[in-house]
């Protein structure tokens, strides 16, 4: 019986094509990883071995730093110091502030000696108007401060608003600034309104420590408590996000990014050095310093824009509110008039995700900074363009946390 050359190579061609397939498959797992980086090119980098990826990509999630304690005592309150006048004052701009607004009002009512009455909360667009109760526990917050300072809900019907001094203060008012700017007006007014100005960003802690730490730390970090709802929507994206984390071990990065602040004049420092960062560069900086694809990112900004796809690319599990908040919600939490309940979202999840990356300075990073340290999660890491092909996480933890120089360790330690 015959030998058919054309079956002889048929079968020579088959067995050529398994071992190419063997050898494909080899190299897919055991070989480099190369990946599009964004860019005006978008060239087909070398970045390094899967297995050495994953090690650094798991020292990257570390946080070793042991959870801070409260170190301010409760200050106490002489009834005799309490005057009959009033202070008022609304929340504005967005949670970053709404804290340091907050300790403000505190520390000169108590001053004063008057009552402070629970603000209302207002946005940036005429018109736009919250009750606390909209977005905080009132309850937690006069409870809060029961034997600090007096707090009633709403101003007595016979004082007109109308008739009320205004007075600003400057961020982190001290007393001395109270004795001479504040205290002469509220006694001829007999009331006034408060509001904040920030002459800074920079919450670094004070050089000299004074006796009325306790209040601002109190009413900075013991005061403002989410009402329910908004609370189960934040844990239930925060539930959300762990879930689509199961190949990092449920954890995820919160990177502070919103595209129409990238254009603006505080994207450039004093110092002249970078204070913004884009979806490129952020993209770019997590890759270098070890973080694989898998990694679950959540961003700041509101809606999918198409400049976040170089972000992306190389971190596909990416997302926004819209993809990750529960359907029910959307309709009260996303529209166009929720702007302020969006930002508070923003801030707890930040303030709670395993690690925070600022993509813009300023006072969202710094007080995001200050929840995180008063939360024992130091894993902070602020973005810089890495020439190297790699570079340590360790590298790039915020200086709040390695100079412990932040407000926050004036009252946790």
């Amino acid at each position: 019986m015959g030998v058919d050359l054309r079956q002889v190579l048929a079968g020579i061609l088959t067995l050529t094509m398994f071992l190419m397939l063997g050898h494909m498959i080899k190299r897919d797992h055991f070989d480099s990883v190369q990946e599009k980086f964004p860019g005006p090119t978008k060239e087909v980098t070398k970045v390094t071995t899967i297995r050495s990826l994953h090690k650094k990509g798991d020292a990257a999630w570390k946080n070793d730093v042991q959870e801070l304690k409260q170190c301010w005592s409760k200050p106490e309150f002489d009834e005799g110091q309490q005057s009959k006048g009033y202070v008022t004052f609304s929340l504005t701009d967005g949670p970053e502030y709404h804290v340091s607004q907050i300790a403000d009002a505190v520390v000169v009512a108590r001053y004063l000696g008057a009552t402070l009455v629970v603000p209302d909360i207002r946005g940036k667009k005429l018109g736009d108007k919250w009750n606390f109760g909209d977005i905080y526990d009132v309850e937690k917050f006069i409870g809060s401060l029961d034997g600090v300072v007096k707090v009633v809900k709403e101003l007595p019907s016979e004082i007109s608003p109308r008739k009320i001094s205004a007075v600003k203060v400057p961020n982190r008012v001290s007393e001395n600034y109270i004795s001479e700017h504040v205290e002469k007006i509220y006694k001829k007014s007999g009331s006034i309104r408060l509001a904040t100005f920030f002459p800074s960003v920079n919450m670094k802690k004070s050089t000299t420590s004074s006796n009325g730490d306790s209040v601002p730390c109190l009413a900075m970090f013991g005061t403002l408590k989410l009402q329910p709802e908004i609370s189960e929507v934040i844990e239930s994206m925060i539930e959300r996000l762990k879930t689509l984390s199961r190949k990092s071990n449920g954890q995820f990065i919160a990177v502070d990014l919103r595209i129409e602040m990238l254009g603006e004049n505080g994207c450039q420092e004093a110092s002249g050095s970078k204070g913004c960062y884009t979806a490129q560069d952020i993209a770019l900086f997590l890759r270098k310093i070890g973080f694989d694809k898998d990694a679950t990112i959540y961003l700041t900004q509101p809606r999918w824009d198409n400049s976040l796809e170089d972000l992306k690319d190389l971190f596909p599990k990416t997302y926004t509110k819209e993809s990750i908040m529960p359907a029910d919600k959307k309709a009260k939490f996303l529209n166009a008039e929720s702007s302020e309940y969006e930002k508070v979202i923003d801030f707890y999840v930040c303030s709670q995700s395993d690690i925070f990356v600022p993509a813009i300075s300023g006072l969202f990073y710094s007080n995001v900074a200050g929840k995180r340290i008063a939360l024992g999660k130091n894993q902070i890491l602020v973005p810089a363009t890495i020439q190297e092909s790699t570079a340590p996480a360790t590298k790039f933890i915020s200086p709040y946390i390695k100079k412990k120089n932040h407000l926050a360790y004036s009252c946790f330690c």
